[in-house]
């Protein structure tokens, strides 16, 4: 399965081996997790909501345009949702090609696309409150 959404952790493995063929030199692979701090607050843990059907659908647009945009073989794009604590993954992109060059460019392309088109939402539980992210913009919430 190229494109999930799910509450399950990634195995790299498995998406790996959806993507292997003999023709591909190369597999770019951007792996998001969940860091310990945010603009100077303590992060404790993030919770990921989400319209999973939407979200997948996007996603899956989002792979189609990257392999219409760039030479490359492939891509799989996985998101979390749920509660995740600080070090558990919450994004995999791979993307596979010919060469090194093209397979990096389609996945900084995709990260930015997923973050900017998937109905998944973020909000950040710290020490000094709780807090919806969208994009660089924090919102408290209440």
């Amino acid at each position: 399965m190229k494109v999930r959404i799910t509450e399950e952790p990634f195995d790299l493995n498995e998406a790996l081996s959806y993507l292997l063929v003999p023709e591909a030199g190369g597999y770019v692979f951007f792996l998001g997790k969940v860091r310990n701090e945010n603009h100077g607050r303590r992060v404790k843990k993030l919770i990921y909501e989400a319209y999973p059907e939407m979200a997948v659908k996007e996603m899956e647009r989002i792979r189609r345009e990257a392999l219409q945009k760039f030479p490359i073989l492939d891509m799989l794009i996985w998101h979390r949702y749920g509660e995740l604590e600080v070090g558990q993954d919450t994004i995999l992109i791979i993307a596979s090609g010919r060469h090194r060059k093209e397979a990096f460019e389609a996945c900084s392309w995709a990260i930015d696309e997923v973050k900017r088109r998937v109905p998944v939402w973020k909000k950040e539980v710290t020490d000094e409150g709780t807090f919806w992210i969208e994009g660089d913009r924090i919102v408290p919430e209440g």
